[in-house]
């Protein structure tokens, strides 16, 4: 689709499908971690999410319905992750399903060295390779713990993650980033990190991050938007990777503002 084409799609929907003040205000009250956004940033958000409600289907499971208002909560979160980006970022899925609590999951799959596992865990969210974004709503509306965990924007960095293949904490990145540089750096901090977690250390991040590369990258990005002052002074160099990829420096947003919405 040609830029004009898409540009026009875009504005059309969006003279169709705006989000109602009242509900956007809630929202934007119980996500204090965007109260620092520029008016810009606020309106080119709002856009985002009004058409990314018009693009994916928000289904939710074991009874739970969808009102107009969790939608936005989920979809605000989502677009905040492709802010500066575009999203075509999220362009290969079309569903989020949406458990009251947290759910089992039972699958198998196969590794990238044919070995097979099987999977049976208790989990609050999971992400699958253009498939579908499945959440916890309690762990959705969990957002202003101390420990800059955000289910929300963990699940959608894994979908970004995943635009060049298997989650491995490496996704796309932009013509003027160094992968090389992006690699060292990671993994450098990702070594350091298990070992702090090996020691039992006072942890930045969630420990679960130790899990994997992936997951690495998941939580940093979590907290990035979270909790970014700390995660600036504990992962300076990583931080800085984030926000070329992100393209923004949320610790530069921090303390939260009162900007108009």
């Amino acid at each position: 689709m040609t830029w004009h084409l898409k540009n026009w799609r875009r504005q059309r929907i969006l003279k169709h499908a705006s989000i109602p003040e009242i509900i956007w205000q809630d929202v934007w009250t119980r996500l204090p971690f965007l109260h620092g956004l520029t008016q810009l940033e606020i309106i080119q958000l709002r856009q985002w999410t009004a058409i990314f409600l018009h693009d994916k289907k928000i289904n939710g499971a074991q009874g739970l319905i969808i009102t107009e208002e969790m939608g936005v909560m989920i979809a605000a979160q989502a677009c905040l992750l492709i802010l500066k980006l575009d999203l075509d970022y999220y362009h290969d899925w079309l569903e989020i399903i949406v458990y009251p609590g947290k759910f089992i999951l039972d699958h198998e799959y196969t590794d990238e060295h044919g070995i097979v596992h099987t999977v049976h865990m208790i989990a609050s969210g999971e992400s699958w390779a253009a498939g579908p974004v499945i959440l916890s709503w309690e762990d959705v509306t969990d957002t202003t713990n101390k420990q800059g965990y955000n289910v929300v924007i963990h699940e959608f960095a894994h979908k970004l993650d995943m635009l060049n293949g298997a989650a491995n904490g490496f996704p796309p990145l932009h013509s003027n980033m160094d992968a090389r540089a992006w690699t060292a750096i990671f993994s450098q901090a990702f070594e350091v990190f298990c070992k702090q977690v090996d020691k039992g250390d006072t942890l930045a991040i969630d420990p679960y991050a130790a899990t994997s590369p992936a997951e690495f990258f998941a939580v940093l990005s979590e907290a990035f938007f979270v909790k970014p002052v700390e995660i600036k002074h504990c992962f300076p160099d990583v931080y800085q990777q984030l926000v070329a990829f992100y393209r923004q420096d949320p610790a530069a947003r921090w303390p939260t503002s009162t900007k108009r919405r």
